[in-house]
């Protein structure tokens, strides 16, 4: 546990030293309609499919322009009906 809050205490300094927000907001992490992100796999397709610039999953931080293009195989919009 103190290896986590070390990480996460970390990164919210490394954060705000390059944004100057000294906040990070944790929220459910799907998009609407999708359901929540259960698994790395989850996380990354959540990922590619939005406009987020950033993922950090466990140890790394992954930068969406140093991932490979990523093309989509189904229309994922229509696949998930709004709430």
């Amino acid at each position: 546990m103190e290896n986590t809050i070390r990480f996460f205490f970390s990164l919210l300094n490394a954060f705000h030293a390059q944004t100057g927000c000294p906040v990070l907001v944790n929220t459910s992490f799907n998009v609407r309609g999708e359901p929540i992100v259960e698994s790395p796999k989850d996380a990354y397709v959540c990922f590619m499919r939005t406009s987020m610039d950033y993922l950090v999953l466990g140890n790394f931080l992954l930068r969406k322009q140093d991932q490979p293009n990523w093309e989509e195989k189904i229309d994922w919009k229509k696949h998930y009906p709004l709430d």
